[in-house]
């Protein structure tokens, strides 16, 4: 069985790495039961310190929208250069663009 692939940054996802469900829609929003993808825990982790669930349930509940938001964008770009299993720490709180 081949790992499955982070929408997000488009890297495989090993079996063995820290992984979760990110929720399209925030369940806090309306979002559970909804669309999930799974994701890498540090682009998950990503996307949290970067937006708000309001954010998340008005502007961002597709991967493409994700993807196109600058600040994602860029860290996309610079996680894509390593390896599948990297893992690091991501600031908690939500930093401003």
């Amino acid at each position: 069985m081949s790992d499955a692939i982070c929408p997000l940054c488009d890297r495989p996802i090993p079996g063995d790495v820290k992984q979760s469900l990110h929720h399209l829609i925030p369940k806090l929003k309306g979002g559970k039961g909804g669309p999930t993808v799974l994701l890498h825990h540090i682009c998950h982790r990503e996307i949290h310190a970067t937006l708000s669930e309001a954010e998340l349930a008005r502007d961002y509940a597709t991967v493409g929208a994700l993807r196109a938001h600058p600040r994602l964008a860029k860290f996309i770009a610079w996680v894509a250069k390593r390896p599948p299993g990297f893992h690091s720490k991501v600031p908690g709180k939500r930093r401003k663009t």
